[in-house]
């Protein structure tokens, strides 16, 4: 849900330029993501607090 909703507001290209994360860059699909996110706690933390960002904006 939080990265489907950030999808809605940017583009892969703009996710990896905000956080720089290579599955944002090569290849991007929702489902290698969120593999990657499950598996890195800095990465997750940098996607909910932008997505956190993007609701009160």
């Amino acid at each position: 849900m939080t990265l489907n909703h950030l999808l809605t507001l940017y583009r892969w290209e703009d996710l990896y330029k905000i956080i720089r994360i290579n599955c944002f860059l090569e290849n991007p699909s929702v489902k290698s993501s969120l593999t990657f996110l499950r598996k890195t706690p800095w990465a997750r933390k940098k996607v909910e607090e932008l997505y956190l960002k993007s609701l009160i904006c």
